[in-house]
């Protein structure tokens, strides 16, 4: 098989001033620096309304089913936006379906503050609220498949972990710290205004002053059909077996998350003994330190491989804190302190899995797009997963077996890692020929 050169491209490279070269140096390509502020900005604004539109709405005269129902659609469009958002960069480059997400999130917004809130018309609220799914996905991951495009291999992991601070950073942790303050202020009406306001500049300030041109042009080969552009991102996932194993292993991370959020708040409350209010004050803590080590794993996967990060900090991480977080809990009680401990070690090694960011796209050189749809399209599956794994098996098992399936699923995502590498001849791209590590595998 032919060797595989991935292009570096020029604008990411150190610069000779401090200011550049320090960007560099922590893993912000230097052309893409702008896009993660407006990333983190546009993901502020859109995290907002994530505290507070249910009981919102529910004042508003909505009823639970009817939200319910309004949350589901969203989730739906945001889902097949996700698995979109690749495949539409392959086709017309990354700015323009940015720019897409952008004016799809705003345009929508408008409709659903300006027309179906005020005369509380349903099907009004139920289509501008729910088609507004569609907006975020394209936006922030349009400008990941960016970052995969243009980076050069060895620093992907970082790059990759700085773009997942920002967007958990946005979403929900500072949208809802700044909605703590502008609820009193403004209210909850006009903070859902100013919530466009920060959209709108996330989105211009990634949009006007990020100049890189990769990201202007398809990425897809010349010639290559639109349909078959897009179907690709579909069969992708059976013509490389490699992508296939990459987006189930996807699913796998984040469907303990989703399926904890079903039966945890009422493990930690009813058995367990804790508040409500300490309860979210625990899932805020999980949250946070997952932040902080979305970048720290970004970093390691460069310098231990990414392969090897995702398959010990993430897989069998996640295994043992899963574990760790029933037999601590149960074993000590309400100890606030401890279950402080032992979700935060949860949140951290569930960011283990960032570097899949930065292997997928490296799997399939040619089609990137295609290889992040398939990783978007193993997220989205991760948010019905989980949840049906607690319908399945919490009434026969209990909580303790829906934790040991979780942890031997979080295993057996580790094991899949081992199809994740590539081939010996594309070392050299990722390599630089210089004694590095080749951030894949990890090997010298």
């Amino acid at each position: 098989m032919a060797a595989v050169t991935v292009p570096l491209n020029l604008q990411s490279a150190p610069a000779k001033t401090g200011h550049p070269a320090f960007l560099d140096h922590i893993g912000i390509p230097k052309a893409l620096s702008w896009g993660f502020l407006g990333v983190l900005v546009f993901m502020i604004g859109d995290g907002v309304e994530s505290g507070f539109l249910s009981p919102y709405l529910l004042h508003e005269g909505l009823s639970k089913e009817r939200v319910a129902l309004l949350f589901t659609v969203y989730g739906v469009t945001a889902s097949i936006s996700a698995w979109f958002s690749g495949a539409l960069s392959d086709l017309w480059g990354p700015r323009r379906v940015m720019m897409l997400g952008l004016g799809v999130w705003a345009t929508l917004q408008v409709a659903f503050l300006g027309l179906a809130v005020p005369t509380h018309h349903y099907w009004l609220l139920l289509t501008s609220y729910g088609l507004r799914g569609f907006g975020y996905p394209l936006f922030a991951y349009g400008f990941l498949v960016w970052v995969t495009a243009v980076t050069p291999r060895q620093r992907l992991g970082s790059a990759v972990g700085w773009f997942w601070f920002a967007f958990t950073g946005g979403l929900p942790t500072l949208g809802s710290l700044v909605a703590s303050f502008t609820v009193p202020w403004l209210g909850t009406y006009r903070t859902l205004w100013f919530a466009l306001a920060l959209v709108a500049a996330g989105g211009l300030i990634a949009l006007f002053l990020v100049r890189e041109p990769t990201g202007r042009m398809r990425l897809a080969p010349t010639g290559e059909r639109p349909v078959a552009t897009l179907l690709g991102s579909l069969s992708i996932v059976w013509r490389n077996p490699r992508i296939g194993a990459g987006a189930v292993v996807r699913t796998v991370n984040t469907a303990a998350q989703f399926g904890f959020l079903v039966f945890l708040p009422v493990f930690f409350t009813d058995t367990l003994g804790f508040s409500l209010t300490e309860w979210l004050r625990l899932l805020s803590a999980m949250f946070a330190t997952n932040i902080f080590f979305n970048l720290l794993f970004g970093l390691v996967g460069d310098r231990l491989g990414w392969q090897r990060t995702v398959a010990w900090f993430g897989g069998v991480g996640c295994a043992v804190t899963t574990l760790l977080l029933y037999y601590g809990t149960t074993a000590s009680g309400d100890n606030f302190p401890l279950a402080m401990v032992l979700v935060s070690l949860f949140g951290a090694t569930l960011a283990g899995y960032v570097p899949l960011s930065a292997l997928m796209p490296s799997l399939a050189p040619e089609h990137k797009g295609q290889a992040m749809s398939a990783l978007n399209l193993g997220a989205g599956a991760s948010t019905f997963v989980g949840p049906a794994v607690v319908a399945l098996f919490l009434g026969p098992l209990g909580v303790e077996g829906v934790m040991w399936i979780f942890a031997g699923l979080y295993l057996a995502s580790a094991g899949l890692t081992v199809y994740l590498t590539l081939p010996e001849q594309t070392s050299t791209a990722g390599d630089g020929q210089d004694g590095r590590k080749d951030a894949v595998t990890g090997a010298f």
